[in-house]
């Protein structure tokens, strides 16, 4: 019935292909997407044909002879926009139908050419479609005037971040240029069933929005394997033991950080030069080289002789497409159970193909969280996203936008547009005026006879490249050797000359810093220093921390643990004995000298609102993310009263949190254009983005804490010394 419904080229294209059937998304995006106008949400496992259920009915069903662009794909990704142009264009290459990429790197000729004769697909990224809207607000409407169909690709990642803001309001925006209702596409593999009413916000209708959902699963088998940690580096026989495992196969390997990535692929070459292994151990994520990263993904994808070990972060977590691959390795735990589900969805993606993922540990805790974030998988558990309810900062950069792409607005019209945008739809009408009036007393905003233009602080805003992008990236170093770019790195004090660096899968030595040029000239390492890392980490949700709990109180055991994970397991949960933990609420504690230790066993967001919350009554307080402890300048025998002097001071916590902002302007961090408001609307984007101060609240007034026998307390207390 699916197929029967398609067109005549598109048949031909299956039947060229020699496709034995259409896979379940397919058919069922097929019947939908051309017999209804309404949205659709394709969900389902990686490598599933996500793409080609969403293109074979629309290009079956829109007409390509009409004026302008009928087709636009949206990606997170260059990289993946470069991977899905050839996949489209093969799609297209019998239906004589233009596919173009419009990106940051994308040809100019090319560009250029579509503006004088707008037709076909095209491929693009938000930020790439903002820049649109701010410096060739006239190609929009020439552009896409006329447009049918948006494709998102990935949609998930953009759920519950500053982008899906950034992205629904860039959406409306388009709306607003078109002449008929644009009907939206979006594609995911890691969805979980509470995201999808946010996903279907993100196409700005979601009353007209449904989900289609292949629930098919794919076996994934699982290994646990631990190796104690006891320096910055990685063990020795972690490495040899890493090695033996992926020599003969196609893997890649994720770490939580860049600078366990590069030290990984490093030192696996090292080993494979040192007994004529295989020579192809590469390193991806974003501080290499755009051309470095191209070449390891062409040739992953097209390699089939050789065996390969790629060692990257979340640059390959998306959905690019680099061929075959037999088996994920995750070090240490990954920070959610998204992102867990994404790299697993990497591996076994031929047809009948089967996951497999080998989990190394490094510390006990560590261990207890990866544990946790495989059972939830396998619980069908995926974090329900966070929400900004009030972006206020995401609106003040929309507000800059919108004035530079209108060159003038009355102001009654300025506010109304702003307010119809559904990525704003819960910010009151009084607060965008409050926020413009606001702006134009700093210069971000002029009104010149009843017109809202944009200001003089605006233009400088506006006027950078970076303003294109609602994600904040960090200032990074060039990283050169001769006339070759290796990559880039973010400055730290550790970068100096004479001291070594992992980039690319090589050591390299500081030869000489400009940081004025914001260059670092290197030459290979020959001294065997130890290098320099860097890296970050990630917000764990509380589900995660709940689970960790519920491992070590019960007494399952686990078939994909090796005995090492098993001996830490139990030492763990013996350790844990002693605590006679009931219900849920019970959270066990220490006594350390003066001061109370609590096993929280809480999300960050809770945690880092306790900590604040603990600091605000005066008392010495400290968080240990690792195994989730607070750590407070009490006796037991005060903790009620602790929760009383806290609630006491939640009163005035808009005050608190102005001081907070005065004394660290670096709490905003994680809003590129927080700074620019007003305090008061800083104060909210923190209370809703940062903290979980109801969350805090609940957890004092709820949690029991439960103690254990002195001979327990004792053993403890020698292991926190």
């Amino acid at each position: 019935m699916a197929y029967q419904l398609l067109s005549e080229p598109i048949r031909k294209y299956i039947r060229d292909k020699r496709w034995e059937s259409l896979r379940p998304i397919q058919a069922a995006a097929i019947t939908k997407v051309i017999q209804t106008d309404l949205n659709y949400i394709l969900a389902s496992r990686t490598a599933s044909g996500k793409t080609e259920a969403a293109f074979l009915p629309i290009l079956s069903k829109t007409d390509f002879s009409q004026s302008g662009v009928q087709v636009l794909y949206i990606s997170p990704l260059i990289a993946l926009i470069n991977d899905q142009f050839l996949r489209i264009e093969d799609l297209c290459k019998n239906l004589e139908i233009p596919v173009t990429k419009w990106h940051g790197e994308a040809s100019r000729g090319d560009k250029n050419k579509i503006i004088k004769n707008p037709e076909g697909i095209v491929l693009i990224t938000p930020e790439s479609l903002e820049a649109m809207f701010a410096n060739k607000p006239y190609a929009i409407k020439k552009l896409f005037g006329n447009l049918n169909y948006i494709v998102i690709d990935e949609i998930h990642s953009f759920i519950g971040a500053d982008r899906g803001i950034h992205l629904m309001s860039i959406l409306h925006r388009l709306q607003e240029q078109n002449k008929k209702r644009i009907i939206t596409v979006g594609l995911s593999a890691t969805i979980g069933d509470e995201n999808y009413t946010e996903a279907k916000k993100i196409t700005g209708n979601p009353k007209h929005t449904k989900i289609l959902l292949d629930r098919t699963k794919k076996d994934t088998v699982a290994t646990f394997t631990y190796f104690e940690n006891k320096t910055a580096e990685l063990s020795l026989d972690l490495l040899k033991k890493l090695y033996i495992s992926t020599k003969d196969h196609k893997v890649l390997i994720f770490p939580n950080s860049r600078g366990k990535t590069e030290e990984i692929a490093v030192k696996l070459r090292k080993i494979s030069d040192r007994i004529g292994g295989h020579p192809y151990y590469y390193s991806h994520h974003s501080s290499v080289d755009k051309e470095i990263r191209e070449h390891v993904e062409v040739f992953a994808k097209n390699n089939k002789r050789f065996n390969f070990c790629i060692t990257c972060t979340s640059t390959l977590e998306l959905g690019i497409d680099i061929g075959t691959i037999d088996k994920i390795v995750q070090i240490d735990a990954t920070f959610s159970v998204a992102s867990l589900v994404q790299r697993i969805g990497r591996s076994g993606r031929q047809e009948g193909g089967q996951s497999m993922v080998d989990v190394y540990a490094t510390d006990p805790w560590s261990l207890l969280q990866a544990l946790a974030c495989w059972n939830l998988h396998k619980k069908e558990f995926l974090e329900p996203v966070g929400i900004a309810k009030k972006p206020y900062d995401l609106l003040f950069h929309q507000m800059l936008s919108v004035a530079k792409q209108l060159l003038g607005c009355p102001k009654k019209t300025f506010i109304e547009r702003l307010h119809q945008n559904p990525a704003f739809q819960n910010i009151e009408k009084m607060n965008i005026e409050k926020l413009i009036s606001e702006s134009i007393i700093s210069e971000y905003l002029e009104e010149v006879q009843g017109e809202i233009i944009l200001g003089v602080e605006g233009e400088k805003i506006v006027n950078t490249r970076d303003f294109y992008g609602v994600f904040k990236t960090e200032p990074n170093l060039k990283v050169i050797q001769g006339s070759n770019t290796i990559g880039e790195i973010p400055f730290s004090p550790q970068i100096l000359v004479g001291e070594n660096i992992l980039l690319a899968a090589k050591i390299w030595k500081i030869n000489d810093v400009d940081l004025k040029a914001k260059v670092i000239k290197v030459i290979p390492a020959k001294d065997g220093r130890t290098p320099t890392f860097f890296g970050g980490g990630g917000n764990i949700h509380t589900r995660i921390r709940e689970e960790m709990l519920e491992i070590l109180v019960s007494k399952e055991s686990y078939e994909e643990l090796d005995e090492p994970c098993n001996i830490e397991l139990y030492k763990l949960r013996n350790e844990f004995s002693g605590f006679q933990l009931k219900e849920k609420p019970d959270r066990p504690y220490i006594l350390k000298k003066d001061k109370l230790i609590i096993y929280t066993f809480s999300g960050s967001k809770i945690n880092r609102s306790l900590l604040f919350l603990c600091k605000l009554t005066g008392i010495s307080a400290d968080y240990y993310d690792n195994d989730s402890t607070l750590e407070l300048g009490i006796q037991i025998t005060q903790f009620k009263a602790l929760n009383t002097a806290v609630i006491s001071k939640y009163q005035n916590i808009d005050m608190e949190l102005e001081k907070a902002i005065t004394l660290n302007e670096s709490l905003l961090e994680f809003s590129k254009f927080g700074s620019y408001l007003p305090i008061h609307f800083q104060i909210e984007i923190l209370k809703e983005r940062y903290f979980d101060f109801e969350g805090a609240l609940l957890f004092l007034e709820r949690v029991r804490l439960v103690g254990v026998e002195n001979k327990v307390i004792n053993k403890l207390l020698k292991q926190n010394k």
